[in-house]
């Protein structure tokens, strides 16, 4: 089952500040996760994202497509990263997310397949 697992940071500059012994020990938490998962299924993806200044958002009005500036939801938290990962099931997913940093509030949802859509196409 393809799970994506979201990673939001309550305090998104908190890394800027951080030692370089407290990012070792962040670093330490995803390199476990990283391992078990792939004891359990397998890492598709995972990346970790720039700042909500960099990002776009696009909304359809009046049938035309507008890009704004930011994200899509102003709110204190901010997405921080992702994996992308197969495993059995959504418990084994909040099981494995159980190691990552306390840091992030994680929010762990599935992949629905959709049998019609072709990306090949």
């Amino acid at each position: 089952m393809r799970i994506l697992v979201l990673l939001t940071e309550d305090d998104p500059a908190a890394w800027e500040r951080a030692s370089d012994e407290e990012r070792a020990a962040v670093f330490e938490h995803h390199y476990a996760f990283d391992r078990a998962v792939r004891e359990r299924g397998e890492l598709l993806a995972g990346e970790a994202l720039a700042g909500v200044e960099t990002a776009r958002t696009l909304r359809t009005v009046g049938g035309e497509r507008v890009v704004t500036d930011g994200p899509y939801a102003q709110t204190v938290e901010q997405l921080g990263g992702f994996y992308l990962i197969d495993v059995p099931d959504l418990d084994a997913a909040v099981e494995l997310c159980r190691v990552l940093p306390a840091g992030y509030t994680i929010e762990v949802r599935a992949a629905v397949d959709m049998e019609d859509y072709d990306p090949g196409r």
